[in-house]
């Protein structure tokens, strides 16, 4: 396992942290106090929540099923959260044991969970790099110890960028995921999923603004916004869809019967 830091950071348990809000939401037991009440905030204005936790790890699935099945064997999921079976290496895997796949991510409860991520099969490998997705040269440069850049990798940040602001002089998001997409050779896929307000504007900026107050910022993006993000790609078929809507499984066409889900989903390749 490879990392940032030689020595374990300290869970901060006196403010919530989003892949623990996403753990409660997903019925996990890695979460504190903190995150449960910012959960339960959120899940009052917005119902959507749990629903939106649950599509976005459905789509994951499909999303790494679908570029496994086309050739890829090399991935790199950052803000991958707490481990939530299947993961990503367990369904690329399935696909094609050979796979290689690096985890990223910043929460200090993630690194504890990193030996069960890296229990992948036997012909491929797994790791994990803890640090930060604002930090792409410790991620490209880490996560190359494992993977062969100079080869295709499909790069997955879902449920992610709406953490991250738009400010030329902070996150520059689009500008950052530029940076992660240049770094990838021809042949390579983007797996990007996103909250917005579009569908279901007044639930989210409630929820947006629990997350802000609770110190963590929040950026739902519109469609025009999120689309942003695939310039210069070539998006596959639906193209940036509802989350649910995106290829869906027949568990996701009955999910669709509960009710909107306020999230954007896309999948796209590097020419």
């Amino acid at each position: 396992m490879t990392g940032s830091d030689a020595a374990s950071p300290r869970v901060d348990t006196s403010r919530p942290h989003p892949a623990r809000v996403y753990d409660w939401w997903l019925g996990g037991k890695d979460n504190y106090p903190v995150d449960e009440e910012l959960a339960r905030k959120i899940l009052a204005v917005d119902p959507a929540a749990v629903r939106g936790a649950r599509a976005n790890r459905r789509f994951m699935h499909r999303a790494t099923r679908v570029v496994a099945e086309a050739g890829l064997r090399q991935f790199l999921d950052i803000g991958t959260g707490i481990p939530t079976e299947p993961n990503l290496h367990q369904v690329a895997q399935r696909v094609a044991p050979e796979c290689r796949i690096v985890y990223a991510d910043n929460d200090p409860i993630v690194l504890r969970h990193a030996e069960a991520l890296l229990h992948g099969s036997a012909e491929g490998s797994t790791d994990y790099v803890h640090a930060d997705v604002r930090d792409p040269d410790t991620i490209l440069r880490l996560a190359g110890d494992l993977l062969d850049f100079s080869r295709p990798v499909a790069l997955s940040l879902v449920a992610l960028t709406h953490y991250l602001g738009d400010a030329a002089d902070g996150d520059d998001v689009h500008g950052l995921l530029k940076r992660y997409v240049d770094a990838l050779a021809p042949g390579s896929y983007l797996i990007l999923s996103q909250v917005t307000p579009d569908l279901n504007p007044e639930a989210i900026e409630k929820a947006a603004g629990l997350f802000r107050r609770s110190g963590t910022p929040f950026h739902p993006r519109s469609l025009a916004e999120f689309s942003r993000f695939f310039e210069g790609l070539d998006l596959l078929g639906p193209g940036v869809i509802p989350v649910t809507g995106w290829r869906p499984d027949p568990e996701d066409v009955a999910a669709q019967a509960e009710g909107i889900v306020p999230v954007y989903a896309g999948v796209a390749r590097k020419s």
